[in-house]
């Protein structure tokens, strides 16, 4: 034995480990602790600026000269370009209320701050971003891209039957955590592709699939086995919830819904139910993703399934036909194009 390990007396590898855990949740909490007077900094300044120009008619002119005098009196400090100075008055501007500032916005980096500024106008959307950035730690590039694909015109939009499948509570979150339509454009297949194409690019992309499915979305297999009376039957995708906590049956589907999906996932369902469902575990859920819908026949489909099933669309960025793509122009045809007509 080392004589570091013969001097360490009893419990204290416990100490250094529950040590080691406040310190590092101390740095988190100062960082964070950081940010939010940075925010609150940034936004004092811009409701100043706002009221001056509102009240004395201050023109834009006046921030170019504020910036160079802040700059001037603080010259270590990053953020005081006429640019930014622009972002805090509108800051201020899109956040008059400092009650719903101090306890959601101003936790959010300044970047995610700008960011929600320049792509989300109306108030009550740009405040459900900021709830759900909090809620499930979006990074600033995944913040945009659930603002691109319209996530908030998308989140619990799905057909389902979960109202009367479910007890309220978990109905509820059960419909919020659906989609329609599914945002799969990181995959480009061709019009005529097959089900078994769809599974593939949405394995090979994991990563942006499950970022569109959302959080909590645990990937358990593709083509999932399960023996029932002695035959063999194959799940496209299967996943399983975190917080739900139960299995998602996932059936993929590259045209138009047909009401023999429903009775072939309420099959599913009891089997997963039956054959890998825990005790402590919940209903499972089937979403059945197809090209397309049509919402009356899926209504019926689902007004007397007995399990948790929800329809949804999804949308793919689709490959060229080789014949059409051939007499388009490249990119470097392009660019050479618009040299000559610079040169004319």
């Amino acid at each position: 034995m080392t004589r570091s390990l013969r001097d360490r007396p009893e419990g204290y590898s416990d100490l250094l480990r529950d040590l080691k855990q406040e310190i590092r949740a101390a740095q988190v909490g100062a960082v964070l602790a950081v940010n939010r007077e940075l925010i609150l900094l940034y936004w004092r300044i811009g409701r100043e600026i706002l009221t001056r120009q509102r009240k004395d008619g201050w023109g834009t002119r006046v921030i170019e000269r504020l910036a160079r005098d802040l700059h001037s009196e603080f010259p270590d400090m990053q953020g005081f370009s006429p640019r930014n100075l622009g972002y805090m008055k509108a800051f201020a501007e899109a956040w008059p209320d400092e009650t719903i500032l101090q306890q959601l916005v101003a936790k959010l980096p300044w970047g995610h701050n700008v960011r929600l500024l320049e792509l989300v106008k109306k108030p009550e959307e740009r405040l459900w971003y900021v709830q759900q950035t909090i809620e499930n730690g979006w990074s600033r590039n995944v913040l945009v891209l659930q603002i691109e694909s319209a996530l908030y015109r998308r989140l619990g939009r799905a057909q389902t039957n979960f109202p009367t499948a479910f007890p309220a509570p978990q109905s509820d979150l059960a419909q919020q955590l659906l989609k329609d339509p599914y945002h799969f454009d990181f995959l480009t297949l061709s019009k005529d592709a097959q089900e078994k194409e769809l599974e593939s690019g949405l394995l090979t992309h994991i990563r942006e699939f499950l970022i569109e499915l959302g959080v909590g979305f645990a990937f358990v297999g593709s083509q999932f086995q399960l023996e029932v009376g002695g035959e063999d039957f194959r799940i496209d995708l299967l996943f399983y919830h975190l917080k739900l906590r139960c299995y998602v049956v996932i059936d993929l589907k590259m045209g138009a819904f047909k009401p023999e999906y429903a009775g072939k996932m309420n099959f599913y369902l009891s089997a997963v139910d039956d054959l890998l469902r825990h005790p402590d575990d919940k209903p499972s859920i089937g979403l059945i993703l197809c090209k397309s819908k049509n919402v009356i026949v899926a209504e019926y489909a689902l007004r007397d399934a007995k399990k948790p099933i929800g329809i949804s669309g999804f949308r793919v960025t689709e490959r060229l036909p080789a014949a059409l793509k051939g007499s388009l122009p490249t990119i470097e045809e392009l660019e050479d194009e618009l040299k000559r007509e610079r040169g004319a």
